[in-house]
C-alpha cells in the first residue's frame, strides 16, 4: 500500500513538473513571437540613408557639394623650425671617453658569464681527480714513505674541500 502511495506521489510530482515545464516553454515562445513583431513593426518604418560625406572627392552636383569636407590648412611651420634650429645650436661638452667602454666586448664574453659556474664544479673535480691519480701512483710506489703519502693525499682534499666552499 504504501509503494502504491509513494508512486502515485513520485508520478504527480512528475507530472506537475511536466506541466510548469510546458508553461515555461509557452511563455518563451510568447516572447519571442512578440520580440518578432516588434523587429517587423521598426524594419517597416524606413530609415533614412546615411548621407555621403566627400573628403578628396569634389563632386560635380552642386547639391552634393555641400556634404564636402573642408581640405585642412596646414600650420605656420616657420614658427617649429626656428625653434628646431634654436635647439641645435646649444654646444655640448663632450665629457671625456674612456675607451675601454668603447671598445666591443669579446665576441664570446656571454658564453663565459654563463658558463663560469659549471666551470668552478669541473675544475672541483679535476682536482680531485689528480689527487686520486697521486694516490694511487703512491700507493704503486712501495720505495715512498706511506706517512709522506697519507700527509699528501689529506692536503689535497683539504685543499680540493678549500675550493668547494
Amino acid at each position: 500500500m504504501e509503494n502504491s502511495e509513494n508512486q502515485s506521489i513520485k508520478v504527480g510530482l512528475l507530472e506537475e513538473e511536466a506541466r510548469k515545464r510546458k508553461e515555461r516553454l509557452a511563455n518563451l515562445k510568447k516572447s519571442l513571437e512578440n520580440k518578432n513583431n516588434q523587429k517587423n513593426n521598426e524594419d517597416s518604418v524606413e530609415k533614412p540613408l546615411p548621407k555621403p560625406r566627400f573628403k578628396s572627392y569634389i563632386p560635380e552636383d552642386e547639391g552634393l557639394k555641400a556634404e564636402l569636407i573642408p581640405t585642412p590648412q596646414p600650420g605656420d611651420i616657420v614658427a617649429e623650425v626656428e625653434d628646431q634650429l634654436k635647439a641645435g645650436e646649444t654646444v655640448f661638452t663632450v665629457q671625456e671617453l674612456d675607451l675601454n667602454t668603447l671598445a666591443p666586448r669579446k665576441p664570446d664574453w656571454d658564453l663565459k658569464r654563463d658558463i663560469e659556474k659549471r666551470m668552478t664544479k669541473l675544475e672541483r673535480r679535476t682536482q680531485r681527480a689528480i689527487a686520486e691519480l697521486i694516490r694511487d701512483r703512491l700507493k704503486g710506489e712501495q720505495n715512498i714513505d706511506l706517512a709522506m703519502a697519507v700527509n699528501e693525499g689529506a692536503r689535497a682534499n683539504a685543499q680540493i674541500d678549500n675550493d668547494e666552499e
